[in-house]
């Protein structure tokens, strides 16, 4: 909901495109201080006890929305708020999420596992990019003001946040770490384990890098003032987004057991950024669309092959660090990409995010397959692909 009403909500308030830009730079960037801290300190902590804090600031990002301060003041709060506009979740919870659930079940399942968790979280998404219509709804029907409508949805924002800090609540102790020793998880990496991590750490940071030009928020903002189109229309586009992206981690599960990890994130993702390419040049909205659902029934297929493959190449107690580190690089770079992004639509081409965004996916794809190709995660070791499915 919020990756598709932020970037509206905040040039109808009168933000430049270079400051919508700056707000969703600003939240990704407390949302990777906070992966840091998470990557290093949750395991002595308490799994289960950051979780809870973290979605408690969450909602700070929420109340800086609703009573919308001067824009200085608005930073500092998306900043401690982690105010995430991409539409998907990169937050540091999410980082931590990844390290828990593949101590939850054997090699072989670990990807399966993943995909459920990202077709949930999607599923989710899907649910709440419908709902970003009812603003109008609000105002046709019970005579809400336009900035009164969007503090609404944000207000329900915040509500959530609370509601997933209970839930957190309820988590098993079995998601904890058994005689932790966060702070000294590098120095305790193999150095093959390091190496692996530091190549794919920068590696994402490319990704990551392309992925800001193409946050929920900023492609919204494409479509409404390329094609005016309301937040209505909006909302079951990205709707339908979220559905094909849930429905393409079970895909990306199911294709991994016959090709492999890298080779599904490679041969899926790198056709997706083609048909992104193509959406600047479509004639009409229509075609805009299809074009960009094409590339989200595609785009998302890396990722539960990515956090599998992640938590595959290191050991089950250096996984918090891992998934810090590789999701830190994300956000850092996605942070950095969005606010990139808001200088080239005011000063290049409007156009222009979804371009670059497209090429640095590329060129990341065609990289990471020759680096990564021989590099196999254990269940791969040794045995056909196809013997997995037993």
């Amino acid at each position: 909901m919020t990756g598709v009403l932020l970037g509206i909500y905040l040039f109808r308030a009168g933000l430049s495109s270079f400051a919508i830009g700056l707000v969703i730079g600003v939240g990704l960037a407390g949302a990777a201080l906070a992966t840091v801290v998470v990557s290093l300190a949750a395991d002595g902590f308490g799994r289960r006890r950051s979780l809870v804090v973290l979605s408690l600031l969450s909602g700070i990002g929420a109340i800086a929305l609703v009573i919308f301060p001067s824009l200085p003041v608005l930073l500092l709060l998306a900043f401690v708020g982690m105010l995430n506009g991409t539409g998907t979740d990169r937050s540091a919870s999410h980082a931590l999420d990844q390290a828990v659930i593949p101590g939850l079940g054997s090699d072989s399942n670990r990807t399966w596992n993943l995909a459920i968790y990202n077709a949930l979280l999607d599923g989710g998404g899907s649910l709440g990019a419908l709902v970003a219509g009812l603003p109008i709804l609000l105002q046709h029907r019970f005579s809400y003001t336009q900035p009164s409508s969007y503090r609404f949805m944000f207000l329900a924002y915040g509500l959530s946040c609370l509601l997933v800090a209970v839930v957190y609540l309820l988590l098993s102790p079995t998601a904890e770490v058994a005689n932790p020793t966060p702070w000294a998880a590098a120095s305790k990496m193999s150095a093959k384990a390091k190496t692996t991590v530091t190549k794919l750490t920068a590696l994402f940071s490319l990704d990551a890098f392309g992925g800001g030009f193409l946050t929920d928020a900023l492609v919204s903002y494409w479509f409404y003032r390329r094609f005016g189109v309301s937040e209505g229309e909006l909302g079951l586009v990205f709707f339908a987004v979220h559905i094909l992206n849930a429905f393409s981690h079970l895909g990306a599960a199911w294709l991994a057991l016959r090709i492999g990890l890298v080779n599904t994130m490679v041969f899926t993702h790198l056709p997706s950024s083609l048909f992104l390419m193509a959406v600047p040049f479509a004639f009409s909205f229509k075609w805009a669309v299809v074009l960009f659902l094409c590339r989200e029934a595609l785009v998302e297929m890396d990722v539960p092959t990515r956090q599998s493959y992640v938590a595959a190449v290191v050991s089950p107690g250096e996984r918090t660090f891992a998934s810090g580190m590789t999701n830190l690089a994300r956000n850092v770079f996605w942070s950095v990409g969005s606010t990139v992004a808001g200088v080239l639509m005011q000063s290049l081409t409007f156009s222009a995010p979804l371009l670059v965004g497209a090429g640095a996916k590329i060129t990341y794809d065609v990289v990471l397959y020759g680096a990564f190709r021989k590099v196999k995660p254990p269940e791969e070791e040794g045995r056909p692909l196809r013997a997995l499915r037993q």
